[in-house]
């Protein structure tokens, strides 16, 4: 568990850097500026995450077969999200960065929420913009990604998102204070900074994807064309994943950038310092969560769902351990937490606004503390489930929580109870997270994802004519001879 699952962890606490360094030099300009990065960083993000959501069922395929023995048959997938995630930034996120002025202010009319000064609306706008530009790279390297971690080999992976930080880390310091020769442009040199960074994120999985030996050993340049059944196959468990993270994506931009954002710069900057330390907590449990997909994909795709069950309460164990950790230091070291972020080199942080965030920081902190414990299982229980191809439930099942609690819980108490201030929204995302993890624990001790297999076990074959069909989509005719199928003995003995 811990080879598999600590590159993959180290690999999301890595993201998390990314946006943490990111934020933090933001912050260096006044809370303005932090409150505009933050705003326009998950503005670029919710369109993005639909696929990201989508991309991730490419670990599934990948895991299951190679688990039944045709690991061959995953690079196909890893293509097929490449192409799907050119496809949906040409089509969609361009024309989205293009008209994303107007996306904002409708979002803000239509809940009837005070809009943020002339001069965050300008950085945000422009923060997003970069980042949509460069969100090709993300997806494409969110694709090979999830064929390493099918493949049980996250180092690759890791690599190259350690050297993006790196790099991210350079030239996001260098262009947002005009260092060693370079312009200085503030919040947009901080974007700037995180698209270079993402292209070397890509490029190193990509060329060990592309090296001699893939290549020779697992055939990842043979499917590189354009697959109709391929991006089918994607779509068909992973549009529910892709409602899920998109849904939950927008409803936290509403939640940041407007239910927070209405009680002042001051709040929304708290805000958006609580949400930096909450990544450091739940982005390795991320890492848990993709690496249990990858092990409960290969025992489901070699039958065994004794192991697969195993596996995950070892992996919830571990995820919870770390997170406990994690809310007690949100407890017990609040303060320097918050102030780390809330001063500034340019001076345009008030004494005011500082103790100002600090203590409304300090508060959401302790908040947070509270469901850390439930994100560790909600997190790795839902990677648990999409190994197992069961993503239909869970997606809609986060699809309507999200909206009616995270939103309508969160505009009702900003509305009805505005003396809690930006706590009253926060203490409805906390309600929708402890409620999001006891009805995936409910699910996944029901046992109903052990019959949501999308390829056959190793050991099955064609009744009539012993035709290999380990690593195919669940078929009821055999491609061979026609006949039928019928239910894989394996997956009949577990039922």
């Amino acid at each position: 568990m811990l080879a598999i699952a600590t590159p993959t962890m180290a690999t999301m606490l890595s993201y998390t850097l990314m946006q943490f360094v990111d934020k933090y030099y933001c912050s260096r300009l006044g809370p303005e500026e932090l409150a505009a990065a933050g705003n326009g960083g998950i503005a670029a993000w919710f369109p993005v995450s639909v696929m990201m959501g989508l991309l991730g069922v490419v670990n599934t395929y990948v895991s299951q077969n190679f688990g039944a023995g045709r690991p061959e048959r995953g690079p196909a997938y890893a293509w097929a999200g490449m192409w799907m995630g050119l496809g949906v930034w040409l089509v969609i996120l361009v024309p989205y960065g293009i008209f994303l002025p107007q996306v904002y202010a409708a979002m803000r009319d239509g809940l009837n929420l005070e809009h943020p000064s002339a001069r965050v609306i300008e950085l945000e706008t422009i923060y997003a913009r970069i980042l949509i530009a460069g969100m090709v790279l993300t997806l494409w390297a969110r694709g090979i990604a999830q064929f390493f971690y099918g493949m049980h080999r996250p180092l690759v992976v890791a690599a190259g998102v350690v050297a993006g930080n790196l790099v991210n880390w350079y030239f996001t310091w260098a262009l947002v204070f005009g260092k060693h020769g370079f312009p200085e442009w503030g919040v947009a040199g901080s974007a700037v900074g995180t698209v270079i960074g993402g292209f070397v994120e890509f490029a190193i999985p990509m060329g060990v994807f592309l090296s001699s030996k893939y290549r020779t050993k697992f055939r990842t340049l043979a499917s590189w064309r354009p697959s109709v059944d391929r991006i089918r196959d994607i779509w068909r468990i992973g549009w529910p994943a892709g409602l899920m993270f998109g849904n939950e994506m927008i409803c936290w931009w509403i939640f940041m950038a407007g239910l927070v954002a209405r009680f002042g710069t001051e709040h929304n900057a708290a805000g958006w310092i609580t949400l930096q330390y909450m990544h450091l907590s739940f982005m390795p449990a991320v890492g848990m969560s993709i690496a249990v997909t990858a092990i409960v994909g290969k025992c489901v795709g070699s039958g065994r769902f004794d192991l697969a069950v195993q596996r995950v309460g070892l992996a919830t164990k571990l995820t919870m351990l770390y997170m406990g950790v994690c809310a007690a230091s949100f407890v017990l070291f609040r303060e320097p937490m918050i102030r780390l972020f809330a001063s500034g080199d340019h001076n345009q942080w008030t004494p005011e606004q500082t103790e100002a965030v600090i203590r409304i920081g300090s508060q959401l902190l302790i908040l947070a503390a509270i469901f850390q414990l439930f994100d560790a299982i909600g997190i790795t229980l839902v990677g648990a489930l999409r190994g197992a191809g069961d993503t239909v439930w869970p997606g809609v099942m986060t699809a309507i929580i999200s909206w009616g609690v995270i939103i309508g819980g969160g505009w009702s108490l900003a509305v009805f109870a505005p003396g809690l201030g930006s706590l009253g929204p926060w203490m409805a995302a906390a309600a929708y997270i402890i409620l999001f993890a006891i009805l995936l624990l409910w699910r996944f001790r029901s046992g109903a994802w052990r019959s949501k297999a999308v390829v056959q076990p190793a050991e099955m074959r064609c009744p009539t004519c012993s035709f290999d069909l380990a690593g195919l989509i669940t078929p009821s005719i055999c491609p061979e001879c026609g006949s039928s199928v019928g239910r894989p003995a394996a997956l009949s003995n577990e039922l």
